[in-house]
Protein backbone atom coordinates (compact mmCIF):
# COMPACT_ATOMS: atom_id res chain seq x y z
CA UNK A 1 0.00 0.00 0.00
CA UNK A 2 1.70 3.09 -1.21
CA UNK A 3 2.36 5.61 1.93
CA UNK A 4 1.50 9.41 1.65
CA UNK A 5 1.97 12.39 3.35
CA UNK A 6 -1.68 13.06 4.37
CA UNK A 7 -1.91 9.32 5.15
CA UNK A 8 1.11 9.74 7.52
CA UNK A 9 -0.11 12.92 8.85
CA UNK A 10 -3.37 11.18 9.40
CA UNK A 11 -2.37 8.36 11.40
CA UNK A 12 -0.65 10.23 13.91
CA UNK A 13 -3.18 12.81 14.18
CA UNK A 14 -5.33 9.85 14.95
CA UNK A 15 -3.26 8.19 17.20
CA UNK A 16 -2.37 10.99 19.56
CA UNK A 17 -5.92 12.33 19.62
CA UNK A 18 -8.15 10.12 18.75
CA UNK A 19 -9.36 11.75 16.01
CA UNK A 20 -8.76 11.69 11.68
CA UNK A 21 -8.08 14.15 8.81
CA UNK A 22 -10.94 13.91 6.57
CA UNK A 23 -14.21 14.22 8.66
CA UNK A 24 -15.96 17.19 7.94
CA UNK A 25 -18.46 19.11 10.09
CA UNK A 26 -20.84 21.22 8.99
CA UNK A 27 -20.53 24.55 7.77
CA UNK A 28 -20.85 27.01 10.97
CA UNK A 29 -21.81 30.83 10.86
CA UNK A 30 -19.17 32.80 12.94
CA UNK A 31 -20.13 34.07 16.55
CA UNK A 32 -20.80 37.24 14.46
CA UNK A 33 -23.09 35.41 11.98
CA UNK A 34 -23.55 35.11 8.16
CA UNK A 35 -26.50 36.69 7.11
CA UNK A 36 -28.68 34.30 4.99
CA UNK A 37 -31.04 37.04 3.79
CA UNK A 38 -28.08 38.15 1.79
CA UNK A 39 -28.28 34.91 -0.20
CA UNK A 40 -25.59 32.65 1.39
CA UNK A 41 -26.75 29.20 0.46
CA UNK A 42 -26.03 26.69 3.42
CA UNK A 43 -25.16 24.01 1.52
CA UNK A 44 -22.35 26.15 -0.12
CA UNK A 45 -20.93 26.82 3.09
CA UNK A 46 -18.99 29.75 3.84
CA UNK A 47 -17.12 31.16 0.65
CA UNK A 48 -13.89 33.01 0.82
CA UNK A 49 -13.09 35.15 -2.36
CA UNK A 50 -8.87 35.50 -2.63
CA UNK A 51 -8.55 38.61 -4.86
CA UNK A 52 -4.92 38.40 -7.44
CA UNK A 53 -4.17 41.06 -9.59
CA UNK A 54 -1.26 41.95 -11.67
CA UNK A 55 1.63 42.66 -9.41
CA UNK A 56 0.13 40.96 -6.06
CA UNK A 57 2.34 39.89 -3.08
CA UNK A 58 1.96 35.86 -2.87
CA UNK A 59 2.29 35.46 0.95
CA UNK A 60 -0.52 38.15 1.20
CA UNK A 61 -3.02 35.43 -0.28
CA UNK A 62 -1.03 32.47 0.03
CA UNK A 63 -1.55 33.06 3.95
CA UNK A 64 -4.48 33.85 5.21
CA UNK A 65 -5.47 31.40 2.06
CA UNK A 66 -3.27 28.32 3.80
CA UNK A 67 -5.17 29.51 7.36
CA UNK A 68 -8.34 29.46 6.39
CA UNK A 69 -8.87 26.93 3.26
CA UNK A 70 -9.48 23.74 5.70
CA UNK A 71 -11.78 24.77 7.98
CA UNK A 72 -14.90 22.60 8.20
CA UNK A 73 -17.44 24.05 5.70
CA UNK A 74 -15.32 26.69 4.06
CA UNK A 75 -14.94 27.53 0.54
CA UNK A 76 -11.61 29.44 -0.50
CA UNK A 77 -11.24 30.95 -3.90
CA UNK A 78 -9.20 32.99 -6.31
CA UNK A 79 -10.66 35.59 -8.31
CA UNK A 80 -9.11 38.09 -10.67
CA UNK A 81 -10.38 40.09 -14.06
CA UNK A 82 -10.27 36.84 -15.85
CA UNK A 83 -9.17 33.48 -14.75
CA UNK A 84 -6.23 31.81 -15.62
CA UNK A 85 -2.58 32.76 -14.21
CA UNK A 86 -1.80 36.13 -12.71
CA UNK A 87 1.81 37.30 -12.22
CA UNK A 88 3.25 38.30 -8.60
CA UNK A 89 4.99 41.51 -8.20
CA UNK A 90 8.33 39.77 -8.71
CA UNK A 91 6.95 37.81 -12.31
CA UNK A 92 8.76 34.79 -10.89
CA UNK A 93 5.69 33.22 -9.92
CA UNK A 94 1.96 33.19 -10.64
CA UNK A 95 -0.99 32.00 -8.77
CA UNK A 96 -4.38 30.60 -11.09
CA UNK A 97 -7.44 32.28 -10.91
CA UNK A 98 -10.14 30.12 -10.62
CA UNK A 99 -13.01 33.07 -11.30
CA UNK A 100 -13.51 36.00 -13.13
CA UNK A 101 -14.87 39.37 -11.14
CA UNK A 102 -18.08 38.88 -12.75
CA UNK A 103 -18.42 35.91 -11.71
CA UNK A 104 -18.11 36.62 -8.71
CA UNK A 105 -21.15 38.84 -7.08
CA UNK A 106 -21.10 37.99 -3.72
CA UNK A 107 -19.05 35.81 -1.22
CA UNK A 108 -18.88 36.03 2.58
CA UNK A 109 -15.44 36.87 3.35
CA UNK A 110 -12.97 39.09 0.72
CA UNK A 111 -9.26 39.04 1.37
CA UNK A 112 -7.55 42.03 -0.69
CA UNK A 113 -3.97 41.32 -0.51
CA UNK A 114 -1.16 43.54 -1.45
CA UNK A 115 1.18 44.12 -4.07
CA UNK A 116 4.55 45.79 -5.62
CA UNK A 117 4.53 49.37 -6.17
CA UNK A 118 3.64 48.67 -9.94
CA UNK A 119 0.70 46.41 -8.82
CA UNK A 120 -0.58 48.06 -6.51
CA UNK A 121 -0.90 51.66 -8.17
CA UNK A 122 -2.42 50.11 -11.13
CA UNK A 123 -5.11 48.42 -9.01
CA UNK A 124 -5.73 51.66 -6.78
CA UNK A 125 -6.09 53.31 -10.82
CA UNK A 126 -8.59 50.50 -12.15
CA UNK A 127 -12.02 51.33 -11.29
CA UNK A 128 -13.72 48.74 -12.23
CA UNK A 129 -11.77 46.78 -9.73
CA UNK A 130 -12.37 49.36 -6.74
CA UNK A 131 -16.24 49.42 -8.10
CA UNK A 132 -16.15 45.60 -7.53
CA UNK A 133 -14.64 45.72 -4.09
CA UNK A 134 -16.99 48.24 -3.09
CA UNK A 135 -19.90 46.09 -4.28
CA UNK A 136 -18.82 43.44 -2.45
CA UNK A 137 -18.11 44.53 0.62
CA UNK A 138 -21.89 45.32 0.45
CA UNK A 139 -22.83 41.70 1.56
CA UNK A 140 -19.73 40.18 3.22
CA UNK A 141 -19.70 39.38 6.79
CA UNK A 142 -15.91 40.26 6.84
CA UNK A 143 -14.04 42.14 4.19
CA UNK A 144 -10.45 42.29 4.44
CA UNK A 145 -6.68 43.01 3.45
CA UNK A 146 -2.86 42.09 4.30
CA UNK A 147 -0.21 44.69 3.59
CA UNK A 148 -0.98 47.52 1.15
CA UNK A 149 -4.04 45.93 0.36
CA UNK A 150 -5.56 48.44 2.55
CA UNK A 151 -4.96 50.81 0.35
CA UNK A 152 -7.43 49.52 -2.17
CA UNK A 153 -9.87 49.24 0.65
CA UNK A 154 -9.26 52.94 1.31
CA UNK A 155 -9.10 54.01 -2.12
CA UNK A 156 -12.30 52.26 -2.73
CA UNK A 157 -13.48 54.76 0.07
CA UNK A 158 -14.04 52.22 2.76
CA UNK A 159 -11.95 52.90 5.34
CA UNK A 160 -12.75 56.94 5.60
CA UNK A 161 -12.16 57.75 9.27
CA UNK A 162 -11.78 54.26 10.41
CA UNK A 163 -8.67 52.60 12.20
CA UNK A 164 -7.04 50.81 9.59
CA UNK A 165 -3.58 49.30 9.38
CA UNK A 166 -0.83 48.45 6.05
CA UNK A 167 2.96 48.05 5.32
CA UNK A 168 4.96 50.35 7.76
CA UNK A 169 6.41 52.22 5.04
CA UNK A 170 2.76 52.99 3.32
CA UNK A 171 1.29 54.46 6.41
CA UNK A 172 1.39 57.92 5.63
CA UNK A 173 -0.35 56.80 2.16
CA UNK A 174 -2.48 55.02 3.94
CA UNK A 175 -3.29 58.39 5.90
CA UNK A 176 -3.79 60.53 3.30
CA UNK A 177 -6.76 58.53 1.74
CA UNK A 178 -8.60 59.13 4.82
CA UNK A 179 -8.12 56.19 7.34
CA UNK A 180 -7.07 56.87 10.71
CA UNK A 181 -3.74 54.76 11.23
CA UNK A 182 -3.56 52.05 13.74
CA UNK A 183 -0.98 50.08 15.56
CA UNK A 184 -1.04 46.21 15.90
CA UNK A 185 -0.26 42.86 13.28
CA UNK A 186 -4.13 43.27 12.78
CA UNK A 187 -6.63 45.73 13.36
CA UNK A 188 -10.62 44.71 13.32
CA UNK A 189 -12.86 47.49 12.87
CA UNK A 190 -17.07 46.34 12.23
CA UNK A 191 -16.43 43.95 9.83
CA UNK A 192 -13.42 45.65 7.79
CA UNK A 193 -10.00 43.51 9.30
CA UNK A 194 -6.92 44.85 8.09
CA UNK A 195 -3.21 43.37 8.67
CA UNK A 196 -0.30 44.56 8.95
CA UNK A 197 3.00 43.86 6.15
CA UNK A 198 2.91 40.48 4.07
CA UNK A 199 3.31 38.00 7.16
CA UNK A 200 1.03 39.37 9.56
CA UNK A 201 -1.69 38.17 6.86
CA UNK A 202 -1.20 34.91 8.77
CA UNK A 203 -2.29 36.28 12.21
CA UNK A 204 -5.16 38.01 10.71
CA UNK A 205 -5.83 34.89 8.93
CA UNK A 206 -6.21 32.76 12.48
CA UNK A 207 -7.65 35.37 13.63
CA UNK A 208 -10.38 35.01 11.46
CA UNK A 209 -10.30 31.43 11.54
CA UNK A 210 -11.56 31.96 15.17
CA UNK A 211 -14.48 33.94 13.58
CA UNK A 212 -15.30 31.31 11.21
CA UNK A 213 -15.61 28.33 13.14
CA UNK A 214 -14.11 28.89 16.86
CA UNK A 215 -10.94 29.21 18.72
CA UNK A 216 -10.20 25.63 19.54
CA UNK A 217 -10.46 25.20 15.33
CA UNK A 218 -8.04 28.23 15.24
CA UNK A 219 -5.45 27.03 17.82
CA UNK A 220 -5.74 23.57 16.04
CA UNK A 221 -5.49 25.47 12.68
CA UNK A 222 -2.46 27.38 14.18
CA UNK A 223 -0.83 23.66 14.89
CA UNK A 224 -1.83 22.23 11.43
CA UNK A 225 0.38 24.41 9.43
CA UNK A 226 3.25 24.78 12.60
CA UNK A 227 3.24 28.45 13.14
CA UNK A 228 5.16 29.38 15.70
CA UNK A 229 7.27 32.19 14.61
CA UNK A 230 11.11 32.19 16.10
CA UNK A 231 13.35 34.44 13.63
CA UNK A 232 16.66 34.50 13.50
CA UNK A 233 16.67 38.06 13.72
CA UNK A 234 15.08 41.06 15.39
CA UNK A 235 14.38 43.35 12.52
CA UNK A 236 10.77 42.60 11.62
CA UNK A 237 8.93 45.74 12.61
CA UNK A 238 10.34 49.41 11.34
CA UNK A 239 11.18 50.38 15.17
CA UNK A 240 13.14 47.70 15.54
CA UNK A 241 15.28 48.18 12.72
CA UNK A 242 18.24 50.56 11.57
CA UNK A 243 17.90 53.22 8.79
CA UNK A 244 20.11 50.93 6.78
CA UNK A 245 17.81 47.61 7.60
CA UNK A 246 14.61 50.14 6.22
CA UNK A 247 16.50 51.22 3.24
CA UNK A 248 17.30 47.90 1.81
CA UNK A 249 14.11 46.22 2.94
CA UNK A 250 12.08 48.65 0.87
CA UNK A 251 15.25 47.88 -2.04
CA UNK A 252 14.27 44.85 -1.84
CA UNK A 253 10.37 44.75 -2.17
CA UNK A 254 11.00 47.43 -5.19
CA UNK A 255 12.83 44.34 -7.05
Amino acid sequence: MRTTRRAVLGAAAAGALGIGFGTTAPARASEKGLRPEEGLQPEKGIQVAVLLYDGFTALDAVGPYETLCRLPGVRVFTVARRTGPVRTDTGQLALAAERSLSDVRRADVLVVPGGGNRGIIAAMDDAALLDWIRRLHQHTTWTTSVCTGSLLLASAGLLKGLPATTYWASRPYLEKLGAVMAPGRFVETGKIITAAGVSAGLDMGLHLAARLSDEATARAMQLAIEYDPHPPFDSGSPEKADEATRRLALKLVEG
